[in-house]
């Protein structure tokens, strides 16, 4: 559905350049966006790379299965129904680990993980278990505590102080963590699940 809403709008725009005669701005445009993309994809890529490589070494060293350990009260609550030594839940503290530490592609394959072992206890394969939709939502409204790729990004664009983001951006998906944990409850709750 979203690329058939991005089909229709880059139609309507090149339809609408022709009929304006900007269509050579508009391949201008294209052309300096893809170098600025790639610029950009090869700043960002040394701090992905770094993270990534953290991640891999915390996990090997069994720091994301203590963090887990730590993580395991609230986890417990917020995961009631997946067994205690599940290995889901290491993957969803490593998941939570990575992003509280900004790094949305360090945190895609422990997410993944954590997914494939929750549909592993899902008792119904085609529909997404409470426990799956509650990760998710973790996943997607998670704490940020250090949000690395963004000031990576404000590095890359010369930014004045890149670190200047960081307490909006605690206080921002700290209120959005809050809300969404207590969303899901609620509906969990009303559901009787």
């Amino acid at each position: 559905m979203v690329s058939l809403l991005w089909t229709f709008l880059i139609i309507i725009g090149v339809v609408y350049a022709v009929f304006s005669g900007n269509l050579e701005l508009v391949n201008n445009s294209i052309l300096s966006s893809a170098n600025k993309a790639l610029d950009l994809i090869l700043s960002l890529l040394p701090t992905i790379v770094l993270w990534t490589g953290i991640m891999r070494i915390a996990e090997d060293a069994g720091l994301l299965i203590k963090f887990a350990n730590f993580l395991q009260p609230i986890l417990k609550k917020l995961f009631p129904t997946v067994p205690k030594n599940n290995k889901a839940l290491g993957y969803i503290s490593s998941n939570i680990a990575a992003n509280m530490l900004g790094l949305g592609s360090a945190a895609t394959p422990f997410g993944l993980k954590a997914m494939d072992e929750l549909q592993k206890i899902n008792d119904n394969k085609d529909v997404a278990s409470r426990p799956m939709i509650t990760f998710l939502v973790l996943n997607t409204a998670g704490v940020t505590i250090l949000p690395t790729t963004i000031i990576a990004i404000r590095l890359a664009y010369k930014s004045l102080n890149p670190t200047e983001i960081i307490a909006p951006a605690v206080i921002a998906t700290t209120c959005s963590c809050i809300c969404a944990v207590v969303i899901d409850y609620l509906i969990r709750r009303s559901k009787n699940e």
